[in-house]
């Protein structure tokens, strides 16, 4: 059996499989611009900033983007160049269609909507005895 090309191989794989998976920020911490910049920059674009904290070496922030979706950035503390957005209904494509339309004519949402009397329907109702 062969072995050289088999170690080879392998070496290959692992090198490669760590130089794609590699989306980290890796600025030295002495470049670093002050959290609040970053809040400021965003509030000035019409962001709504809910939180900033340091995951992986970048930035993490957590808020409203100008559409009023929720979202999840992060951007290099040194440059505060975008590395990586999710907005929270991304994997929601059926829905996006039918908020979009109801925001753009003024139809409330089933969220904005508020129950008659209280009355909530489909839930389901518990009875203590």
């Amino acid at each position: 059996m062969k072995l050289k090309p088999i170690v080879i191989s392998l070496s290959l794989l692992l090198v490669s499989a760590s130089t794609l998976a590699d989306d980290d920020c890796d600025d030295p911490v002495a470049q670093w611009q002050p959290r609040e910049h970053l809040r400021q920059k965003l509030e000035a674009e019409g962001w709504t900033v809910f939180r900033i904290k340091v995951d992986d070496g970048c930035y993490e922030v957590k808020g409203r983007d100008p559409d009023g979706y929720r979202v999840e950035a992060e951007y290099s503390p040194a440059t505060f160049e975008l590395m990586e957005m999710e907005r929270e209904d991304d994997d929601d494509d059926d829905d996006d269609e039918h908020r979009d339309k109801s925001r753009r004519y003024g139809e409330p949402t089933n969220e904005d909507r508020v129950p008659r009397k209280g009355i909530i329907k489909g839930r389901p109702s518990v009875t203590v005895e």
